[in-house]
């Protein structure tokens, strides 16, 4: 024998399914055992342990031949939950091997798993060990194009070009590549994602095509961390188990699962830290990372996708992250990851391993063959590098310090010439263009043939993919809301309580009744004098409030994607949360202020007069707030919509009549959409029983119409607001 391995379970398994007889093809292709795969008549295992001077584990197994033909990945073949042995013979319909064997295989799995003997340290548990439903990844002439569009005409642009690859339980698949190689279109097509512009070739899950079924099983880590800065790993972790995890679920083990996350991702150090952000210091961009692939974790998905886990982190803590996903693989998940250029270590860690250059396909294979391939067509390193940086540079077309194929060494530069002395002998594309026939030539027709076998697994396990089944939410609608209601409380109350907006509502209401102080009304001038100051109060609690709740649904534009995408909440839930849970916040500030304001300016001193003035503030921003979410919303820009929100609110007060006083009849109308307008008048109501003709406030009654306009505007506006939200999603 060749090797020694470690004989483990190939095959992650879910209790679902019953046991079915082996069909004769199956029975000729595989046969999973407790701990390892007989493919035909041979018995294959492995090891983490690489290849080519790397040194392997000791095990009781005994020696097994790897056949490279027929497994797609060494290492693979160890990655297996052992909390799925009682399942891993009934989810395709194979047939059991002999309890003899089995028994052997349990009794050396059982060491291996009390101790690392390569380490020697004892081991930590298995990352989620209950049984995961097995999906087998297959893509084939995968292309993808873009319009992109022009004041005057389109046209199409080529992402990806012909991509076939494959990745099955227990495996960790990595595409590598330059950037704008395609790698973020090709994971993002895989995971679901990408529905638009122009997709073309096979995307199949177990043999069928994508569904909404998948959604609950499949976990996607996009390249930026989409957390919240201001809620701890703790409590981050916690909302998206107490919102992701069924409802057979108790609150108390949702709440334990989160907490088994923590301790399996290495974060009980910092789960009382904050996440942090660009102003807010938190968590290391490693632990930031993990916390992440956590909240995917949690729901143990039986495929996860991963968008550049390591970018931005050094060669240490991306080892980390790495070595996580190894131990999520090796669960019985399916996991495929893009990764720019790892170091050595990371990139012996990788199962499998898709090569793309300008959206085409350079390689597909096991990532230990990858230098044997590239040496076959005429391509080995002149020095000592790392395999990463050589087929990265490979697939720059930097053909520097390497050996060239005969069929393109008479297609360099003249050797004296400046573009050789600067870039070596070869251009780029003559690079590209040789890698991309070698490829199609040499080894395309064969991967591609082996990957369109069918897979030998029943036909429930097939149906249960395609499935159609009824969104299934981790919790009702009213559970939904209390959540976001507390999240979007810990979440925002930092912004609404800074130092720095206290500091500025406090200065303005000083100086406004240092202005003002106690002002009276014996004359026309001091009774116009104070009317300015209730004026002031409407304007600045009209705009406030607007240009604060402008910046909320752009600003968590991405989380909301983000969750919505997993079916995380209704969006219904979301949006009441997200408005109610701004009122505690939005109305602490305007009691500190008219307390100051309202007594220093001498205004009318008596509790149901100020209560009432009170509930006419409280309105005002409420009604401005509603405003503001309904101009966010709809444009989902920043810069527009403050600029959409300024030219409003001042046509609002010109039409008022506040400036002119004889308004034109085809702009007056407008007045009666201004909560400025409104909000002044209520104020004039409340502060003289009669309001003195001087001030020219025509036509106010009881005050009962604009109180009713008042109400109307806040249920409007943010029905507004929440229509553009479900037609932005339903544009996606």
């Amino acid at each position: 024998m060749d090797s020694v391995a470690d004989a483990r379970i190939n095959r992650a398994s879910s209790p679902e399914m019953a046991p079915q007889a082996l069909s004769p093809r199956a029975s000729s292709e595989a046969v999973p055992v407790a701990d390892g795969l007989i493919f035909g008549k041979k018995s294959v295992g492995s090891s983490p342990g690489k290849k080519d001077g790397c040194h392997l584990r000791q095990t009781r197994s005994g020696q097994v031949k790897m056949d490279s033909d027929e497994v797609s990945s060494g290492a693979s073949l160890s990655r297996a939950s052992s909390a799925s042995l009682s399942f891993s013979f009934s989810f395709t319909g194979f047939t059991a091997l002999p309890e003899d064997i089995v028994s052997d295989m349990r009794a050396f799995r059982d060491v291996e798993n009390g101790t690392d003997l390569e380490a020697g340290k004892t081991r930590r548990r298995k990352m989620m060990a209950e049984p995961t439903y097995p999906i087998y990844l297959k893509f084939t002439d995968v292309r993808y194009k873009v319009l992109q569009k022009r004041i005057t005409s389109s046209t199409e642009k080529d992402i990806l070009q012909g991509i076939t690859g494959s990745a099955r339980p227990g495996e960790l698949l990595a595409l590598m590549g330059p950037s704008g190689s395609g790698k973020t279109s090709l994971i993002s097509l895989l995971g679901g994602r990408i529905t638009g512009n122009i997709v073309q070739g096979s995307i199949t899950y177990n043999d069928e095509p994508y569904s909404k079924s998948l959604k609950g099983r499949i976990g996607f880590v996009t390249q930026d961390d989409v957390i919240f800065a201001h809620l701890t790993v703790r409590e981050t972790l916690t909302y998206a188990a107490l919102l992701r995890l069924p409802k057979t679920m108790t609150r108390q083990q949702k709440e334990e699962r989160a907490m088994n996350v923590i301790t399996e991702l290495g974060l009980q150090r910092c789960q009382d830290t904050l996440i942090g952000g660009s102003f807010t210091r938190g968590v290391s961009g490693g632990e930031r990372k993990r916390v992440c692939i956590g909240n995917e974790i949690l729901v143990n998905p039986s495929l996860l996708f991963l968008d550049e886990p390591t970018s931005g982190l050094d060669s240490t803590t991306a080892l980390r992250i790495v070595r996580v996903l190894t131990e999520i693989a090796e669960s019985g998940k399916t996991v495929v990851t893009t990764i720019h250029q790892p170091s050595s270590r990371l990139f012996h860690s990788f199962d499998k391993l898709i090569l793309l250059g300008k959206g085409s396909l350079l390689y597909f294979g096991r990532a230990s063959k990858a230098m044997s391939y590239f040496s076959s067509i005429g391509f080995s390193p002149l020095i000592a590098m790392s395999p990463a940086e050589f087929i990265v540079d490979l697939a720059n077309g930097c053909t520097d310090d390497v050996t060239i194929p005969a069929e393109l060494e008479g297609k360099g530069q003249p050797r004296d010439s400046e573009w050789h002395k600067r870039s070596g002998n070869l251009s780029p594309e003559d690079v590209h263009k040789y890698l991309v026939e070698a490829y199609e030539t040499r080894v395309a027709e064969k991967k591609k043939k082996k990957i369109l076998t069918p897979l030998p697994i029943s036909e429930d396990l097939k149906a249960t993919v395609s499935s159609s089944r009824r969104r299934d939410w981790g919790a009702n609608w009213w559970q939904q809301y209390t959540i976001l209601f507390w999240r979007g409380l810990k979440e925002r109350r930092h912004d609404y309580l800074s130092w720095m907006r206290i500091t500025q509502v406090l200065t303005i209401a000083v100086i406004l009744g240092l202005l003002w102080w106690q002002s009276n009304t014996r004359t026309l001038r001091d009774l116009e004098d104070q009317a300015g100051l209730l004026f002031f109060i409407s304007v600045f609690w009209g705009f406030f409030p607007v240009f604060t709740a402008i910046f909320t649904f752009p600003q968590e534009r991405v989380m909301l994607n983000k969750e919505r995408a997993v079916d995380m909440y209704r969006l219904s839930a979301y949006f009441m949360a997200r408005t109610t849970s701004d009122l505690p916040l939005d109305l602490f500030l305007p009691v500190i202020f008219l307390l100051i304001v309202y007594f220093m300016a001498g205004l009318r001193l008596s509790i149901p007069h100020f209560f009432l003035n009170m509930l006419v503030v409280f309105l005002t921003i409420i009604a401005a707030q509603g405003l503001g979410l309904a101009i966010g919303a709809s444009i989902m820009n920043i810069k527009k919509a403050t600029t959409l929100a300024s030219v409003t609110v001042m046509t609002f007060m010109l039409a008022g009549g506040f400036f002119v006083k004889r308004v034109p009849a085809f702009i007056s109308w407008l007045r009666f959409l201004s909560f400025n307008y409104h909000s002044y008048r209520l104020l004039l109501k409340v502060q003289y029983d009669h309001v003195p003709p001087s001030l020219d406030v025509p036509k106010l009654d009881n005050g009962v119409k604009e109180v009713a306009a008042m109400i109307a505007m806040v249920f409007a506006y943010r029905f507004l607001a929440y229509i553009s939200l479900r037609r932005m999603e339903m544009a996606k």
